[in-house]
């Protein structure tokens, strides 16, 4: 009797363990997946190549806001060259056949550059509205130096923490890489991803209440004085606020709010059903935070006129179109000579440049 019942308990945990491991090798976005990622990989690729360029050797202004742009698409170009390794991945029915180094190297690489590139964008947010408030008296402006120390404390802190990560783990399935792992055994994994999220709010809070004051501002400036030449140029600037945050949050608040369910899922005896469930959305969300890297050179390029007018050059060299002119919105040369390029949430206050000069 005792051997019937152990054998039959054995036969029930083996069947358990088969139905864990189907629940998490849903497959069925695979191949949406290769195309989506591919898709974004080329123009995103691209794209912050070109901006990386122009930031680098073209920028003329040597500031703050040019070091933090920088390291934005440095970021988005690494995050850029792990897609091709999850293009693989999918293409191949989520078969991992590039060893577990390789894999583990990617997938902690591809999740560091994502949120280097939110804290750059929230301190991007930071950095404007001081230079707006910088009338006020504040001495806390950063300036290209402080930016850059801040950029590498920022990176020599990412290195470091995903450092215990990358030491500790334990592939318990060689062929596998980007899958769903339950994590009822290493909790401190999930506490630390729920620390991440954490801080992913603080940066969207502060972001968002920084170019929330940011269009603000600039609104009442138009609304008081309408009839003023440069009007249109606050209208202007306040809107681009509004795109930089529209698009900040369509990427990223729908993978931090999937994130928070599918790490409750990791660390809770759930059923398989609410599993594929977290995988499946995880997966679709990260699509999203992805497709950010590819936005932001759009961003640049409407932001920036050092990043436009380079762009239009090329693109007139490629079609063999000469005098490519980039247009600064008034022929007037006095106010030509005034204008403020807007990088990235830059304000452009032409007749107001001693409340918010450039440095």
């Amino acid at each position: 009797y005792l051997r019937h019942f152990y054998t039959n308990l054995s036969r029930f945990m083996t069947s358990a363990s088969n139905a864990s491991t189907r629940c998490e090798q849903q497959g069925e976005l695979q191949s949406s997946l290769a195309v989506l990622y591919t898709i974004i990989f080329i123009p995103g690729l691209l794209g912050n190549l070109v901006a990386l360029w122009v930031f680098l050797f073209l920028h003329s202004k040597k500031n703050s806001l040019r070091v933090f742009l920088i390291n934005v698409a440095l970021a988005d170009l690494l995050l850029m060259v792990c897609l091709p390794f999850r293009v693989i991945y999918h293409s191949q029915g989520n078969r991992w056949r590039l060893g577990p180094t390789l894999c583990t190297v990617v997938g902690n690489l591809f999740y560091m550059n994502m949120y280097m590139s939110i804290l750059l964008l929230g301190m991007i947010s930071v950095d404007r509205y001081l230079k707006l408030h910088r009338r006020s008296g504040l001495d806390s402006r950063m300036t290209a130096r402080r930016s850059t120390v801040f950029c590498a404390v920022a990176w020599a802190g990412a290195v470091a923490f995903i450092m215990p990560i990358v030491v500790s783990k334990k592939r318990t399935q060689t062929d596998r890489c980007f899958y769903y792992k339950h994590l009822l055994n290493d909790k401190w994994k999930a506490w630390m991803n729920l620390s991440i999220i954490v801080a992913f709010w603080l940066v969207f809070i502060i972001l968002m209440t920084s170019y929330m004051k940011i269009g603000h501002y600039l609104r009442r400036r138009s609304q008081e004085k309408p009839d003023f030449p440069n009007a249109s140029h606050y209208r202007s600037s306040a809107k681009k606020s509004c795109f930089i945050l529209f698009l900040f949050t369509v990427c990223f608040v729908p993978y931090h709010l999937v994130r928070i369910f599918y790490i409750v899922t990791q660390i809770t005896d759930t059923s398989c059903f609410l599993r594929g469930v977290a995988d499946r959305a995880n997966e679709i969300a990260l699509v999203f935070s992805a497709f950010n890297s590819c936005l932001d050179p759009v961003m640049y390029f409407l932001l920036s006129s050092s990043m436009r007018r380079e762009v239009l050059r090329l693109a007139g060299r490629v079609l063999c179109v000469r005098d490519v002119v980039v247009s600064h919105g008034n022929s007037s040369s006095v106010e030509m000579a005034q204008a403020i390029a807007s990088d990235k949430g830059e304000i452009h206050i032409n007749t107001f440049r001693a409340e918010i000069p450039d440095h």
